[in-house]
């Protein structure tokens, strides 16, 4: 599929700022499973980022703008090209005390995606689902796909419900959130089970057209940009699922930064100095474009 997307975040200032300092992770990634065809940033004041790749391998703008403004617009422009890959079905087949076993080798690269963070703590609540859904005789995708469904079915997606820094623990009791929730939820339950996890932050495609078939359906969660989570499983291979939306990611899903948690991956990110508040405003569309070329990403 080939996607055009438009993701626009609109600052406004009650008194003008003196400056401000951001980083934005909007580049989505060339991966196996989708192909950049072009990308642009836009921002209004006009100045020129600097671009870096961070520690999780996300591409990074960092804008500066250390002079006087009331107004901070930041336009996001990509078309996307996504395909779907096969899962690593010999990989899902084994259990979660093998998996645990043959991943114990990857421990310099996943160290990272086994520890609690501040967002993603370990508690009573991960620990008896883990127990309950990825015990070590449990077969991997069984799973992986039994907990992915009752977290959809457990927690009422409401929207509002939580700020970005609501703490898992909030959400664990109140038993309703946004995507970003449902991922920190999963991803306690998985690193408690000993399997490596990330967050990923991206876009899915909401609408798609009403004769576009080949198993499209409408998704949940696309006001801004959503959110899931990859886990890795032997043979280093990334899969990744969407409880939000109770379904393994495909072409609808277009991934753009990574991390442990939502403030890893956060697509804007950074401070002012100013007498005032802010408020923030944020527009993203997905749409389907008519051509769709086969992805030519890089691993």
């Amino acid at each position: 599929m080939l996607f055009r997307v438009s993701h626009v975040t609109d600052y406004h200032y009650t008194a003008p700022v003196a400056e401000a300092y951001l980083e934005l992770r909007l580049k989505p990634l060339n991966r196996r499973d989708q192909a950049i065809k072009r990308h642009t940033l836009t921002l209004e004041p006009t100045v020129t980022p600097s671009d870096y790749e961070d520690y999780f391998g996300n591409q990074v703008s960092v804008i500066s703008l250390p002079f006087r403004h009331s107004r901070l617009v930041i336009e996001s422009e990509a078309v996307v090209s996504t395909t779907r890959l096969p899962l690593p079905e010999q990989s899902l087949e084994l259990s979660v005390q093998e998996s645990r076993q043959i991943l114990s080798s990857t421990l310099p690269f996943s160290f990272d995606y086994l520890q609690p963070t501040e967002m993603v703590k370990i508690g009573r609540d991960a620990t008896q689902w883990a127990k309950r859904y990825l015990r070590g005789n449990a077969i991997v995708r069984q799973g992986l796909e039994e907990l992915n469904r009752n977290i959809h079915q457990t927690f009422e997606y409401e929207a509002g419900s939580t700020k970005f820094s609501t703490d898992v623990g909030f959400v664990w009791k109140a038993r309703k959130g946004v995507c970003q929730d449902f991922a920190h939820v999963m991803l306690s339950v998985l690193r408690t089970a000993g399997l490596p996890a990330r967050y990923v932050c991206g876009y899915i495609e909401t609408s798609p057209p009403p004769a576009a078939g080949n198993g499209s359906r409408t998704l949940v969660g696309s006001v801004a940009t959503h959110a899931w989570v990859e886990v890795l499983v032997p043979g280093q291979t990334w899969v990744a699922l969407d409880p939000t939306n109770n379904c393994w990611c495909g072409e609808q899903h277009i991934a753009v930064s990574f991390g442990r948690d939502a403030t890893d991956a956060a697509p804007v990110r950074g401070t002012f100095k100013g007498a005032g508040s802010q408020s923030m405003k944020v527009k993203v569309r997905v749409r389907r474009l008519k051509t769709s070329p086969p992805a030519t990403g890089v691993a």
